[in-house]
């Protein structure tokens, strides 16, 4: 019969604090408050968007605000469909709602944007700068010529058009051209003093770069500083104008109702879209 191996007896140490201790008991599940328990993260993120949010509510109110180009008034720089963003904090005057954020100054050539100063304050126009308050300026053939000197105008387009006296010429007060403001026709004449006019203070004398396409300063006068709203800055798209010439969807008595419906959402955005112009800078 084998021999049974017997197991050496425990030995215990002298020191009582070498002994073994025994394990904390858990704790119960009634201590754990399941009531104000949130998932890991939860709050930040919810911090986080609250954030984004104020922070975008806060561009759109008082920094950034988007405006479309309605007209070709500028052609080429900006065209009908053009969406761009516009900086209002570099035009903000001091009356504006504004006072922690600083203007910028407005310089001959920036393109602004401002209220209609004649029929709709509510809708917004597109120009750019030509004169500053104090500067003396008239055309002669279409040139303008400013502080007695010709200004030199890279912008500019003088597509073929009609021939116009008082557009060409201004101020020449021999014709009066029928899309001229009758106030500004009358107060016109007491602000010519050797051919030219000068700009009043907080004012501006803006144009658009399709001269001769352009109802501007030339038919309604002066831009006052407080109406201007701000700069554009970028175009963040552009929607082309269909033209019922080359595209016979563009016809309104061929065109679908629904332009989904002839071939999809994605095709119509890619047939009118141009990508070419977004994200172009505005200058």
């Amino acid at each position: 019969m084998p021999e049974l191996q017997r197991r050496p007896a425990p030995v215990f140490p002298d020191d009582p604090d070498r002994l073994p201790r025994p394990l904390p008991r858990p704790e119960t599940p009634h201590h754990q408050d399941h009531h104000h328990h949130h998932p890991v993260g939860t709050l930040p993120a919810i911090q986080s968007l609250l954030y984004v949010l104020v922070v975008a509510l806060f561009l759109i109110t008082f920094t950034v605000q988007p405006i479309r180009i309605p007209s070709g008034s500028m052609e080429p720089t900006l065209l009908v469909g053009d969406f761009l963003l516009l900086n209002k904090q570099s035009t903000a005057s001091s009356d504006a709602d504004l006072p922690f954020l600083p203007p910028t100054s407005l310089n001959r050539g920036d393109i602004v944007v401002f209220h209609d100063p004649v029929d709709d304050p509510s809708v917004h126009l597109v120009k750019r700068i030509i004169a500053l308050p104090g500067d003396r300026l008239h055309l002669r053939n279409g040139i303008v010529f400013l502080n007695g000197h010709p200004l030199r105008e890279p912008y500019a387009v003088h597509r073929p058009a009609p021939s116009d006296v008082f557009r060409d010429n201004f101020p020449l007060l021999t014709a009066m051209d029928t899309n001229v403001n009758p106030d500004w026709w009358i107060r016109l004449r007491t602000l010519i003093h050797g051919g030219e006019i000068t700009v009043p203070p907080a004012s501006y004398f803006v144009m658009g770069d399709n001269r001769n396409n352009s109802e501007d300063s030339r038919y309604w006068g002066f831009v006052p500083r407080a109406d201007i709203v701000g700069k554009p800055f970028i175009i963040y798209f552009s929607w082309k104008q269909p033209d019922p010439n080359t595209d016979p969807d563009a016809d309104p008595d061929t065109r679908p109702a629904d332009p989904t419906a002839r071939s999809g959402l994605l095709t119509t955005l890619s047939h009118l879209a141009r990508w070419d112009r977004t994200f172009q800078v505005v200058h």
